[in-house]
């Protein structure tokens, strides 16, 4: 049964650490509900059928510590093990002898290695056998080693055992019940057995496995997740319920000190005192941890847990050490109502809010019910002592589910958290760029606002200044040389001022104004101009500044081809596709001499072309040869 009972555990264990919600419903009550049933199993079962090797005493002479091992005296009495204290003598306290009379048990060798196994003896126990002592759990007075939670293996010495008639001594030194806190720790012997070494170990094992070391570990697992729930809850204050559970999961395993240390530095009376005032904080902690989780506060609860913190161990002096039972176990059942409302409070706020965490919190609450039932029934004597000590083997496992589910929130919390950083730091790039472009943008607009405004100025003062007083001189004049120079002056501030301008013109529009120019010119020049455009009409826009500079490139070819080439004819085509304009310049002229070959770019009107087709991201190239004429090719992007 024990090993089910590990089997469902762990299976509990892992539905809780795999995060599915249903397996960690289903595996939470499972998992409580057999660990109950196994631990009630012991509660009312016998023990097992021992072996026809072990022996099994069920009745002693027993006499309180006046008289003497060897001679028990008058007040010698048969009890029957195990021996209550609680019901058989409910307000001893001190030391009892036992007294039994054996023999080898049938079945064994006489080589083999007897030992002597006591399941409980509280709080300590010496053996002697056949008047040698050969065990010692410790010391024997105050204050008194605590070994009630441990069971007791003792290995008998063959120089002293005889086939017939050994005599078995105990002294057991143990506690009333009215002075301890605690049923289990009230004075008591268990049944004794004697068999083979090698077959009481199993048993022996076993017991302090589920009584002692499995509680061991449990507290160890309880402690670090409080002490890592309590670093969560400090680094997130707003998630008080984190720190509340972390430091009741603390308290509760400091709690089980004495299951580790047996040789305590006081005696029973400020011990029993010391653990009973620490069920207050445990069960301020649990209020507080169920009301925070609800997102519920209330200073009236906050202080009358703060007070119970005081009047816990304010009662337990008041009533004395002789009446420590029954106050504590008062308190234990004001605790219990005060968890188990909280519970409620909790369980209404859930319903409305969290339906997902309403049914795990209900199992919950029934296996602390069964528990606390339980527990109340042993300590109250309604029950017999169970051989699995209840309460604190189910409430750490429960506390350890708790905190992993804290811990599941707080991951799954984190993970969204994380996401959403991520989010938010991919958004606030995306809107940082957009800002930085905005920003880039509004920047570029000033400035060409501002060259705007400033072009329009200059502009202005060119034609209003500078056009004015070369107008004068092309009608006042009276030579003409002086008059020509004059109004190509102009014509060049008038282009000038309208590249300032700003203003865009449609390349139908300009493509006319250059056709015009450049056949009078040829003309008066007497060269023969051939120009062809496209043939359909197009609405495409040059920006001012690409008419500028193309009606200066146009000028100059048109100078060179006049002044330079001889030729007597000139062709101009001019193409538009989607992205570009083309305009080819050809004359039949004596082109560029062999001498000059190479050094295009040296001559100021050559290179001022490729200059200016360059700033507008085009490009002008110029072909030419002897007896083969000149061509200029102008490609500029639209």
């Amino acid at each position: 049964m024990f090993r089910l009972t590990a089997a469902f555990v762990r299976a509990f264990a892992h539905t809780v650490a795999t995060g599915r919600r249903a397996g960690w419903l289903v595996g939470w009550f499972v998992g409580w509900f057999v660990t109950w049933m196994v631990a009630l199993s012991g509660v009312a079962a016998a023990a097992p059928t021992p072996p026809e090797s072990v022996l099994v005493i069920n009745g002693v002479l027993a006499a309180n510590a006046g008289g003497e091992r060897t001679s028990l005296g008058p007040a010698t009495a048969l009890v029957k093990l195990p021996d209550d204290w609680a019901l058989t003598r409910p307000r001893y306290e001190g030391a009892v002898w036992y007294r039994a009379a054996f023999d080898r048990p049938a079945g064994t060798d006489a080589h083999e290695l007897l030992a002597l196994y006591i399941e409980r003896a509280c709080s300590n126990v010496e053996v002697y056998l056949n008047g040698q002592r050969i065990a010692s759990g410790g010391r024997m007075s105050e204050p008194v080693t605590r070994n009630c939670h441990y069971p007791q293996l003792i290995t008998l010495p063959a120089a002293l055992l005889q086939e017939r008639g050994n005599l078995l001594d105990l002294q057991v030194q143990g506690h009333a019940l009215p002075r301890v806190a605690s049923r289990q720790r009230a004075g008591g012997l268990s049944a004794l057995k004697i068999g083979p070494q090698a077959v009481l170990t199993a048993e022996y094992d076993q017991r302090l496995f589920w009584n002692v070391t499995s509680v061991q570990i449990i507290a160890v697992v309880l402690a670090v997740l409080g002490l890592v729930t309590i670093a969560l809850g400090w680094m997130n204050r707003r998630e008080a319920y984190l720190s509340h559970f972390g430091w009741l999961a603390v308290v509760w395993a400091f709690m089980s000190i004495r299951i580790w240390w047996r040789e305590l530095p006081w005696d029973t009376g400020v011990m029993e005192f010391l653990f009973c005032t620490g069920f207050a904080p445990v069960a301020g902690l649990a209020v507080q941890f169920l009301m925070s989780y609800a997102d519920l506060r209330s200073r009236r609860i906050e202080t009358a847990l703060a007070a119970q913190w005081v009047l816990v161990p304010a009662t337990l002096l008041l009533a004395g050490p002789n009446h420590l039972f029954s106050v504590a176990s008062a308190w234990y059942v004001l605790l219990m109502a005060e968890v188990f409302a909280a519970i409620t409070l909790y369980l209404r706020t859930t319903w409305r809010r969290q339906r997902d965490e309403f049914w795990p919190m209900v199992l919950l609450l029934i296996a602390l019910a069964f528990t606390a039932l339980v527990e109340l029934g042993v300590q109250h004597g309604l029950l017999a002592l169970p051989r699995v000590q209840l309460l604190q083997f189910t409430a750490p496992l429960m506390f350890i589910g708790l905190a992993v589910r804290l811990l599941q929130m707080f991951s799954q919390a984190l993970q969204s958290a994380e996401a959403g950083r991520t989010t938010l730091e991919a958004r606030v790039k995306e809107v940082s760029a957009e800002i930085e472009r905005n920003f880039a943008q509004l920047a570029e607009l000033r400035v060409e606002q501002v060259t705007e405004k400033e072009r329009k100025r200059i502009a202005g003062d060119l034609h209003d200044d500078l056009g004015a007083k070369l107008l004068t001189i092309v009608h006042t004049s009276e030579s003409e040389r002086i008059s020509t120079l004059a109004r190509e002056a102009l014509e060049e501030m008038r282009l000038s001022v309208r590249g300032l301008s700003g203003k865009p013109m449609r390349l139908a529009d300009a493509l006319a104004d250059w056709r015009a120019e450049t056949v009078l010119r040829l003309g008066q020049a007497n060269i023969e101009a051939d120009w062809r455009g496209p043939t359909e009409e197009t609405d495409q826009l040059l920006p001012a500044r690409g008419f500028v500079q193309t009606t200066r490139i146009l000028r100059e070819a048109v100078s060179n081809i006049i002044k330079h080439s001889g030729a007597s004819h000139c062709k101009v085509r001019c193409a538009i596709s989607d992205r570009q304009f083309g305009l080819t310049v050809q004359d039949n002229g004596k082109g560029i001499p062999m001498e000059l070959d190479g050094k295009l770019d040296r001559g100021h009107g050559m290179s001022s072309m490729k200059h200016r087709a360059k700033q507008m991201q085009g490009q002008c190239l110029v072909e030419s040869g002897p007896g083969y004429g000149t061509v200029i090719r102008l490609t500029l992007p639209i």
